[in-house]
């Protein structure tokens, strides 16, 4: 997973360096603090339902799935 945090640096400042990670130690943890929570992954399809599905259209399990499904079969 990528990181895709911004790189924070505090320039044009008078602050000490001590000052300047502190402030910048704070807006860290303020991001992360109020970042959205990571999205749950989708569930998968059960793959009797998916067979089910296949054979009620008549279609073969290694055919393309009319539903546009992500996951080929046996994956």
């Amino acid at each position: 997973m990528p990181n895709r945090r911004p790189q924070l640096e505090l320039r044009g400042s008078t602050a000490s360096p001590e000052e300047a990670a502190a402030v910048v130690a704070a807006i860290e943890r303020f991001l992360r603090e109020t970042a959205p929570p990571a999205a749950a992954p989708a569930p998968r399809q059960n793959p009797w339902l998916r067979a089910a599905l296949l054979e009620a259209t008549g279609r073969e399990p290694d055919a393309p799935s009319p539903w546009g499904d992500p996951h080929p079969w046996g994956a």
